[in-house]
């Protein structure tokens, strides 16, 4: 085990799959082992490269195995899969993440810390409780209009549910009057605990100079600044600002050949979530660009007439991007254009 020099692991829930290499790349490891034992194996080999994929646990085990003086690496699986050689199994996949560690034109992915977790733990349990009351809301709305009762759009119409059924009163039952009362509760737990979590992450944006400074940008609040900072961990990883905006999938897709570029819509790679946050963003700017004379709105404006609101807020976010690298990888303040 003293000549290992890189070690691949095949993360999995219960079982893994390890492929270790000397300095001249041969294979002196093949080993399967157990959750209880991979830690205490880890544990004994000499500090050397340990490449992963990004996938569910790995943050876990990246930090578990820094603690242990090793280096560890991760990768996207997209960019692992060419190294796979024949067949696709355990054995292969370990093999084909230590050959994908190795390579000098590798992109890796940035090892979140617990801080980071807890605060995209917050964001993945808000987006779940924002999609259950969206949800109730539209089924209370829908059985209503059954008992011929109509709700007007918006979350905000829902919360006088209360004063509805006691106006229409004569249009339900005892049965139905209690049924949409529980809906109702149910509605506003989900609403409380929206609420709950909205607090928490702008606790946690008070807390973080970086966060205050890529809110001073137009169209990015507490929710994007701290769910794109926690994301994309150290922003050093991209060489410059084009570079994470193309890994958020925020611009367009290329299948260029012989010469001649082509490009499509944007190719809506990387974290969905983030993308989402930014482009919504955007377009609370670009419906108002042309109420301001500043730079950056006249630019904005003329985006949107030249090319059409989806492609203007699209564009938009893609800037804003740029400026939030630039403040996370320099940290510089933002200034206003």
């Amino acid at each position: 085990m003293k000549d290992i020099k890189v070690l691949g692991i095949d993360l999995a829930k219960n079982v893994f799959q390890l492929h270790g290499t000397n300095a001249k790349g041969k294979c002196v490891l093949r080993k399967r082992l157990s959750r209880e034992k991979l830690a205490e194996f880890v544990a004994q080999i000499n500090p050397c490269i340990i490449g992963i994929e990004a996938c569910m646990s790995a943050h876990y085990w990246a930090r578990v195995f820094q603690t242990m003086g090793h280096t560890v690496k991760m990768m996207s699986p997209q960019f692992v899969k060419p190294y796979v050689m024949s067949n696709k199994n355990d054995r292969n996949d370990a093999k084909g993440i230590a050959e994908a560690v190795t390579r000098p034109d590798m992109k890796f992915v940035s090892v979140k810390n617990i801080e980071q977790q807890d605060i995209l733990l917050l964001h993945r349990a808000r987006e779940l409780v924002l999609k259950q009351r969206t949800a109730q809301a539209n089924q209370i709305r829908g059985l209503l209009m059954e008992y011929g009762i109509t709700i007007s759009q918006g979350i905000s119409n829902i919360k006088s549910v209360l004063v509805i059924l006691e106006t229409n009163k004569e249009k339900l039952t005892v049965k139905s009057l209690a049924v949409f009362s529980m809906l109702y509760e149910q509605f506003k737990i989900y609403n409380d605990q929206l609420s709950h979590y909205d607090k928490e992450i702008e606790l946690v944006v008070k807390q973080d100079c970086v966060c205050r400074e890529i809110m001073k940008i137009e169209g990015i609040g507490p929710i994007t600044a701290s769910a794109i900072t926690a994301t994309v961990g150290d922003a050093r990883s991209f060489k410059n600002g084009r570079e994470m905006a193309a890994w958020l999938g925020l611009v367009p897709k290329q299948h260029s050949s012989g010469n001649k570029v082509r490009l499509s819509s944007i190719s809506k790679r990387g974290d969905n979530y983030v993308r989402k946050l930014l482009v919504h963003g955007a377009r609370s700017v670009v419906n108002i660009c042309d109420k301001k004379s500043d730079r950056k709105n006249i630019w904005v404006a003329d985006k949107k007439q030249r090319c059409g609101y989806n492609k203007a807020s699209v564009a938009l976010a893609n800037k804003n991007a740029r400026v939030i690298w630039a403040i996370m990888a320099t940290g510089e303040c933002y200034r206003t254009q």
